[in-house]
């Protein structure tokens, strides 16, 4: 499995959510809603979620594997820092 393409938009209002966007597997298939936090140790990516009739918001979309979420998680951040870095350039001009 391969993350082929990155789209991510990011939030400019204050707060814990940074950006939310989408993730290509293998050119095939696409998975939305990917968004970045800001937690506690950090930022992570949170998988798409909808929430249930008891009020818990449960994944529709998630990697099996530890590997595959790694893998995942590196690649939407990567995305994440250079679209920050690209954002702050041309702020700076």
């Amino acid at each position: 499995m391969q993350i082929t393409d990155v789209r991510l938009r990011l939030i400019e209002a204050e707060g814990k959510l940074k950006a939310v966007g989408s993730i290509t597997i293998d050119s095939e298939f696409v998975v939305h809603d990917l968004r970045v936090v800001e937690g506690p140790t950090g930022l992570f990516v949170s998988m798409p979620s909808r929430r249930t009739a008891s009020g818990e918001y449960r994944d529709v979309a998630h990697p099996i594997t530890s590997g595959n979420r790694e893998m995942i998680r590196q690649s939407v951040l990567a995305a994440y820092y250079e679209k920050m870095n690209a954002a702050a350039t041309v702020a700076e001009r």
